[in-house]
């Protein structure tokens, strides 16, 4: 330290005096609340490394900066001081309690301050008190309230400056200073706070809106025990009703060793509120998006691991060439599609076409089997649910619609959802809104719906069972799902491209179709349509032994069997029984055929052996009409335990 600035015309000899003195002198200017400079010793008890220090003196005040303020006002005022209050903090912000000599220098306001590490400073207290009883009587104290007052009046310029809300309580707690800052905060002004109850003005009420007595709050209990609290989430009320979140230091203030009040310094911590609430609404955000996204892959995954009939609709009959043109002009319009035909017809292939060749390729197309969702998880299926919205529910789910955000949603078997669910569905076909199950905020999706059934919607409009005005919705541009027995042109093309297929995935090449045999498949009607083909070339595949595919077995099932358990008729009207079946005799002759295939099954519905698979159905369609026959397949399964032979299955 260059000593010598201690005074503008100091000796030599004065200067290597301040500079090997072992007491620390430094030289303070309190209204820029800058150190100026620093002697040897001074730079030993504060560790200080570099001069003039860049940051403000205050910033080592600690809480110790009101008393501070009182004291630079004293030496302002009387031209020296002395306190054994303040605590500083060194470089590395450990506190030193240190007795303080301070003096004005010429009519500046620059103070020269002796500081004496009060811990090696006892042999001293008889002088300190005789400065302190000197400094009594020649500044004349009075009450606490008029010292706040002339700090306030005479520091301005610091408190002012503050951006924190600093007042100061006297032992009864009321206020006898405010600075800016805190009027700006809590909206009282001056006059507004000082000579009253801060605490009855705004620290009555706790955040939840419960009384908060006095007797409990940490700034009174400064009174009491002397202590600094610190309490970093409480709120302070605004002169408008407004709770403000606070964080704030309570510091108590002694005179001649007397508890005479205390000095708080406050924060308005709202931003930092405000952001922690965004960051915990960002942090929600995301794990509502890694959920959906960890959805979306497990439903891709499983996609990708479905087994589909094939990526490209086959055939050139004039069937499929309307078909192709169908998906061709309805696919970019982004119009809803009902998607109508029998079990195994392809419908789904049609929905992944339209989809396909449409805006909205590029997103998933999610699929829901309306036949396979229980009644009750319906509305959480489709739409999601939060957290604790029933028993099971741990946890937020997003829905299939939720999933198919900015995609296309593919409802199969579309004729199953429930009536009581109609209408919500209705709503997000017509909005595009809905809710979750349990949650009340009101979410926006864009979907495209693709329908697909296998019942006349009609006839179950008419039965009550299904909504005309969703009927209409759905049913924008309807497509036909033409059944394999009226584009039985299509049969070889279809054979050869599922043998090619059924080699690849048992690893048997050169397994051909004879001509002969492609004529007997072009005979067969096909009750089961495009997956019962695929079925059987894929059971011929796996038993030959010869690399030739015999299917002459398909023309010894009994026709009648087949054919009235689809309700349809065959391509060859010479195979039609020799009488009319009215409505009501088919569905009885579709009824038996199920209950023939569930005891030949031993009650197994889906499956290899199966009952759907013995019938060339969809196991869903199956478990559909056994539904809504009132049939339980459980009862076939004790039936067939109890059969004395295995003929009896078949009886």
């Amino acid at each position: 330290m260059h000593a010598a600035t201690l005074k503008d015309d100091a000796h030599p000899t004065l200067t290597l005096m301040a500079h090997h003195t072992p007491l620390a002198m430094v030289i303070i200017d309190p209204l820029s609340d800058r150190l100026i400079d620093a002697n040897t010793a001074a730079c030993q008890l504060l560790l200080i490394h570099e001069q003039p220090l860049t940051t403000p003196f205050s910033h080592r005040l600690s809480a110790s900066l009101p008393l501070w303020v009182s004291f630079t006002d004293e030496v302002l005022t009387t031209g020296q001081g002395w306190s054994d209050d303040l605590v500083l903090l060194d470089s590395v912000r450990q506190p030193r309690h240190v007795e303080v000599y301070g003096k004005r220098l010429h009519d500046s306001s620059k103070l020269l301050l002796t500081v004496i590490d009060r811990n090696k400073a006892e042999q001293r207290r008889a002088k300190a008190e005789l400065s302190r009883q000197h400094r009594q009587g020649e500044v004349g104290w009075q009450r606490v309230e008029q010292v706040f007052e002339r700090i306030e009046k005479q520091n301005q310029l610091i408190l002012s400056a503050a951006g924190e809300g600093i007042y100061g309580l006297d032992a009864e707690g009321k206020t006898t200073f405010v600075n800016p800052a805190a009027e700006r905060i809590l909206g009282w002004s001056t006059e507004d706070m000082v000579g009253h109850d801060a605490h009855l003005m705004f620290h009555h009420t706790h955040a939840d809106g419960s009384h908060f007595p006095v007797q409990q709050c940490p700034i009174h209990a400064s009174f009491s025990d002397g202590q600094v609290h610190h309490v970093d989430d409480e709120v302070f009320w605004h002169k408008n009703g407004e709770a403000i979140p606070v964080e704030y230091t309570s510091t108590p203030i002694f005179e001649m060793g007397r508890l005479v009040g205390a000095v708080v310094l406050f924060r308005d911590i709202r931003e930092r509120k405000r952001a922690e609430q965004q960051l915990r609404d960002a942090l929600e955000e995301v794990e509502s998006l890694k959920r959906r996204l960890e959805l979306e892959n497990q439903y891709l995954q499983e996609e990708i691991k479905a087994e589909v009939n094939h990526r490209n609709i086959v055939g050139n009959s004039p069937a499929v060439a309307k078909l192709i043109q169908q998906i061709a002009m309805v696919a970019p319009t982004g119009a809803n599609v009902l998607i109508s035909g029998e079990s195994g017809t392809g419908k789904e292939l049609i929905a992944r076409a339209i989809h396909a060749g449409s805006g909205r390729s590029d997103r998933p197309l999610i699929r829901v089997n309306c036949a396979a969702i229980p009644r009750d998880l319906f509305e959480s299926e489709f739409f999601g649910h939060v957290k604790g919205a029933f028993t099971g529910a741990m946890q937020d789910r997003p829905g299939r619609f939720e999933l198919a955000h900015g995609g296309t949603l593919f409802l199969d078997e579309v004729g199953e959802i429930p009536l009581e669910l109609q209408s919500k569905l209705l709503r997000v076909l017509q909005d595009q809104q809905f809710e979750r199950v349990g949650d009340n905020r009101t979410r926006e999706v864009d979907v495209r719906v693709i329908a697909a059934t296998n019942r006349e919607l009609k006839e179950m409009i008419d039965a009550g069972q299904f909504r005309e005005d969703l009927y209409f919705r759905l049913n924008v541009f309807p497509i036909d799902s033409v059944p394999l027995r009226k584009r039985i042109e299509d049969v070889p093309l279809l054979a050869r491209y599922f043998l090619h297929r059924a080699c690849l995935k048992f690893n048997k090449p050169g397994v051909r179709i004879p001509p002969a045999q492609l004529d007997v498949l072009t005979r067969y009607p096909w009750p089961g349509n495009i997956r019962e083909l695929e079925n059987v070339i894929e059971r011929q595949v796996i038993v030959t032994q010869d690399q030739r595919l015999s299917f002459d077995d398909l023309l010894l099932v009994e026709p009648l069997s087949r054919h009235t358990a689809f309700n349809e008729t065959s391509h060859d009207s010479s195979e039609l029984p020799d009488h009319l079946l009215t409505e009501q005799a088919l569905c009885h002759q579709q009824r038996c055929n199920a209950l023939k295939a569930l005891k030949a099954a031993n009650g197994k519905v889906s499956g290899a052996g199966g009952a759907a698979e013995l019938l060339g159905m969809k196991p869903t369609t199956l478990t559909s009409r056994l539904r809504k026959w009132g049939i339980d397949p459980r009862q076939y399964r004790r039936r067939q335990r109890k059969s004395t032979s295995a003929n009896d299955a078949f009886d």
